[in-house]
């Protein structure tokens, strides 16, 4: 019985004879090297899409809580376990995510939370929602923000992003900690705070507030919204907001609420990420993001988000290119596990094929090279000898002397082993060998 070292033997020896041994070793140095640079990369770059994600959501009961219990449940679909981290809303939010020694993937920022805080290795996926003040106080009708110095503001707890905004607006106004004006948090008796006039104005994010909550207030007598008349001034000295329109009869057309138009200020609600998301992580993220944050609301048109609005956070590649053609072509035609494996074998095939096929189209150059390189030699040799033979007057013993040297040039020539492929070469040389011999014994010059 053959043993498969033999067969192997044999099998290189009948390719050595049809390619010439050089070639065959050129192509195995290039399939090794290859192979190592591939499993090199493979082993650095690990591209098997991870299926664990941590999301930081907000408050408990919150929109971006809401929100996050969404995303778990579509994520789940893929083969993708979410897990989601309680926090005190958009600020914690981002601190978690520039934290490198926080676990957390992604999380909901707000519009306007940036400052003291690096954002370096921070992305964004997109923009998913609006976040419109919404303002309700009570007495006689307010036309500015500095008309609320002096009272009596439910601002929302610390680190939420409905506090981070409301000091942002109020600063600009004049109105901040420390002087007269009152900031409070009633904690989830805001409302019936407000209603039982234990503050005088409560804050809250409209898209995070129920509409039957906004209806409610709205027709307490005695509870206004604040309208920002000022709304095109607000959002062009704070660069991430926006201008925003609630319009007459919108929250009740028989009843005409409001009764005209309010105009409001926003920030966006940015899905950010750290720097390293996995593309393939991308793609199911903005896919729920589009199922989640995709329908018509108070505040929002169909298919309005998820958008690639950049504002504070550069927008990823990955996400642009998704917004551009959609998921990937794997990701889009195969189940998500399916789709990870194929990827993390293109990453390893296709770089050996880009090593490969320019090396073996280079290759029959590189061995015709190889093989003129040992006969051209001989050819030097040959002329050098011919020169000095017939280029002067030669005596007998310097013609042995030459023909000695001739035939130790037809002897190592007669060594060479030489594929059939240049048998032209190789026999044009030794029919030139016997060419010189043939002149020095004929004594010509």
């Amino acid at each position: 019985m053959i043993s498969i070292k033999s067969y192997l033997h044999k099998y290189w020896q009948k390719l050595s004879e049809l390619y010439g041994r050089s070639i065959l070793l050129f192509m195995a140095v290039v399939v090794i090297i290859g192979l190592t640079i591939c499993l090199a990369v493979f082993a650095f770059f690990n591209t098997a899409a991870p299926t664990r994600l941590t999301i930081a959501g907000g408050p408990p009961g919150s929109i971006y809580q809401r929100n996050a219990e969404q995303y778990k449940k579509i994520l789940a679909k893929e083969g993708v376990t979410l897990t989601i981290l309680t926090t005190g809303g958009s600020t914690d939010n981002l601190k978690k995510l520039a934290d490198p020694h926080t676990k957390v993937d992604v999380g909901f920022v707000q519009g306007g939370e940036t400052d003291g805080i690096n954002t370096d290795h921070l992305m964004s996926l997109g923009s998913v929602s609006y976040q419109p003040l919404i303002i309700f106080y009570r007495g006689e009708s307010k036309k500015l923000l500095s008309d609320f110095a002096g009272e009596r503001l439910d601002i929302g707890p610390e680190g939420s992003g409905t506090h981070t905004l409301a000091l942002t607006l109020l600063k600009a106004n004049g109105i901040e900690p420390g002087g007269n004006t009152r900031f409070v948090h009633s904690g989830p008796d805001a409302v019936k705070s407000l209603l039982d006039n234990q503050v005088d104005a409560l804050f809250v994010m409209g898209d995070s507030a129920p509409l039957d909550l906004i209806k409610k207030l709205v027709m307490t007598p005695g509870i206004n919204i604040f309208n920002f008349t000022q709304a095109d001034g607000y959002t062009r000295r704070v660069k991430f907001l926006s201008k925003l329109v609630l319009p007459e009869g919108a929250l009740d057309l028989g009843k005409n609420i409001p009764v005209n138009d309010l105009y409001l200020v926003a920030p966006t609600v940015e899905l950010v990420a750290r720097d390293n998301l996995h593309p393939a992580l991308s793609d199911v993220l903005l896919e729920a993001a589009r199922e989640v944050h995709g329908q018509a609301g108070l505040f929002r048109k169909s298919g309005e988000f998820p958008t690639p609005l950049e504002h504070e956070f550069r927008i990823s590649p990955d996400a642009q290119r998704y917004y551009t053609s959609g998921k990937s072509f794997l990701y889009r035609n195969f189940p998500f596990w399916l789709a990870s494996l194929l990827n993390r074998l293109l990453a390893v095939l296709v770089p050996i094929a880009l090593l490969l096929v320019p090396a073996l189209k280079f290759a029959p150059s590189v061995y015709r090279w190889r093989m003129q390189s040992r006969i051209y030699p001989w050819y030097k040799a040959l002329l050098e000898l011919e020169r000095d033979a017939f280029y002067g007057p030669i005596s007998n013993e310097k013609r042995e002397h030459l023909l000695s040297q001739l035939d130790h040039i037809e002897q190592s020539v007669n060594k060479m082993k030489v594929p059939a492929s240049f048998g032209d070469v190789f026999y044009g040389l030794r029919g030139h060998i016997n060419f010189v011999r043939n002149r020095l014994r004929a004594g010509e010059g």
